[in-house]
Order: C-alpha cells, then structure tokens, then sequence
C-alpha cells in the first residue's frame, strides 16, 4: 500500500534528576558531597532511508516516545543516558509542524538526519553546588523536560520527469512500457490510484526515473479528482511530460487547463522545462501526425509524437527527454 501522508506525535525523553548524597567512607566522618548528575533524555531523529518507499509504517504507529534519562547515584556515579529513537522514512519525506505547517525539514538525499525532538538535559548533582560557604549543599537539580512535537509527514517523489495528463491519456501505459513499472491499465479513468515510479534505461548506461501519478482534471489544484493528493510528487521532478491525447477535440484548450492546474497548484510546477508528448499515436493517420509535428502548442516547447501500443516515436521521446535533461 502506498501511504504518502502521516501524522505523528513526538516527545524527547526527560533528563534525569540529579543525586543528592555524601561521601561514606570509612575514617571520613564528614564526607563532602557525592550526588552524581542525571543522564540526558533520549533523540527523536529521521533518518532518510533509499529502501523505503512509502510511509505506512509510521502511518500506523503514532506516537513515538524516547527513553528517559537516569537519575545520578551516589559517590558521583552519572545516570545513563536515554535511548534515541531513530525514525526512518522514505528519501524524499517533508517534515513539517502540525500546528503551524511550517517546513522544518526536508530529507531529500540517503542518509540524511534530522533531530525532530531534543532529549531534556540531566540535572546536575549536588556535588556540583559545593562553596566554600556551603561545602553540603543538600540539593540537586531536576531533570530538564525533552521537547514534545505533533508532526506532519509528507512523502514527495524524487523523479527527473514527472507525466502530466489527463485521465485515460496513456501515462500507465507509457511508464509499463519504458521501464519496469508495472501500474494497473484499462480503458477508464482514474485507474492510476497511486503514483507509480519506473526507471527508465536508456542506451548502454545511463538511465533516468519516471514518476505517473493519476490524471489531472480541471479544478484539481482544489482537490478535485485525485489532484491535491498527488500533485506534490511531481513538484521535485526535474521536466515535466505534458501528454495530450492525439484524439482529443482541442489540443490547445487541453494543454492550457493543464498548464493553469500546475500553476494554480505551485508556482514552482509552472517554471518546471517541459515537452509536449501527443500520445496514442496508432489512432492517428500519417498526415494528421505531420501537421501536429508542425503545430505550435507552446513557443519553444519541443513536441513528440507517440504510442506506447505500437511503439511508434517512443525511441525518440526517450532522446528528447535524455537531451532536456542533460540541458
């Protein structure tokens, strides 16, 4: 199952008290003092893990609480510290606050950390509050509180090209036949229910990744259809593939409407480097396919023509992407 979305509770781990006690040795009636200092409360830390793609597992455990800290002992021993937490997810997760919605972090490569809650720091013995005035001090510093967070995490997709289309325009299609993705396929919308992602390999050695989410309708920057669920996954992507079906009664107005969802969406989405893919093209006759070559849907966009049925055009959208890539 495929969960881009979560929201979770966080709470670092409180330090622990410090020790009030003395020296009890043998021959030292009076002993100074002995009180160790707390340990500190554990981390809550994300760490960014390439082998996860989704975020079911945190989806279904909400609440994440680290160990407290030891309190201090006597003849100055130091209490333990808390266990950290380490919360993985997928390469690509925002955190962000719950209540304010504000970005706090973005895990976007393998590996990368980040210290959502800090474990409360270990009060100090009271050997530490010992004066020439005051050589037994009896007090000790309590344990500091570890910080406490609701967070929202989103998961957006890390491609290089993002397929922007309408429902039923032939992006499952497409993705299932240049890379090993395997989306479910017929002949309705809205049969892509969750983004897929497929590594295309393109000649000997390189290869670059695809993301398909399902179709854009007008009004989808609102919600509409699956548009505000899924349209964050192709905010990362390096170009977009706009796609238009070949059939389609008005090429112009079905490029426009998508072009005004991305940008009502984000205005990141509207800057994004494009190519206009005209797909499904074994219904279309060899003069219709010539004049659509010929037709400019968008000043300096490059246009491709295609069918992932046929194969037609296929090798040669994969040499303008690899080229509007490496550009």
């Amino acid at each position: 199952m495929f969960i881009d979305y979560a929201k979770i509770y966080v709470k670092a781990g409180k330090g622990g008290n410090g020790a009030v006690a003395f020296r009890r040795e043998k021959y030292v009636p009076k002993g100074g003092p002995a009180g160790g200092n707390g340990g500190n409360g554990g981390n809550v830390i994300f760490v960014a893990d390439k082998n996860l793609n989704t975020l079911l597992d945190v989806r279904y455990k909400r609440k994440y609480i680290a160990q407290n800290g030891q309190p201090g002992g006597s003849s100055l021993k130091d209490g333990k510290n808390g266990k950290d937490i380490f919360i993985k997810v997928p390469v690509g997760t925002v955190i962000k606050d719950a209540e304010t919605e504000e970005v706090l972090c973005d895990l976007d490569k393998d590996g990368k950390t980040f210290l959502a809650a800090k474990g409360g720091k270990g009060g100090k013995g009271n050997a530490n509050f010992a004066t020439p005035t005051n050589q037994t001090p009896r007090y000790a510093e309590p344990g500091k509180e570890g910080e406490e967070k609701n967070l929202i995490l989103e998961l957006k997709l890390i491609a290089d090209v993002g397929l922007v289309g309408f429902p039923n325009v032939g992006k499952s299609t497409l993705i299932s036949v240049i890379s090993e993705a395997k989306p479910k396929i017929a002949d309705y919308p809205f049969t892509t229910l969750e983004p897929n992602l497929g590594i295309v390999r393109y000649k000997d050695f390189q290869s670059f990744t695809v993301a398909d989410i399902p179709g854009i309708i007008e009004g989808a920057h609102k919600g509409k259809g699956l548009g505000l669920k899924f349209l964050r996954h192709i905010e990362r992507t390096k170009i977009l593939l706009i796609m238009i079906d070949i059939t389609s009664e008005n090429y112009q107005k079905d490029y426009k409407t998508l072009i005004s969802e991305l940008e009502k969406y984000s205005k990141v989405l509207s800057k994004k480097k494009r190519i206009i893919g005209f797909s499904k093209a074994d219904l279309a006759d060899d003069s219709t396919i010539r004049k659509i070559k010929k037709k400019k849907i968008d000043d300096n966009i490059p246009v491709v023509v295609f069918s992932a049925v046929s194969g037609f055009g296929i090798q040669e959208l994969l040499d303008e992407l690899w080229k509007q890539l490496q550009d």
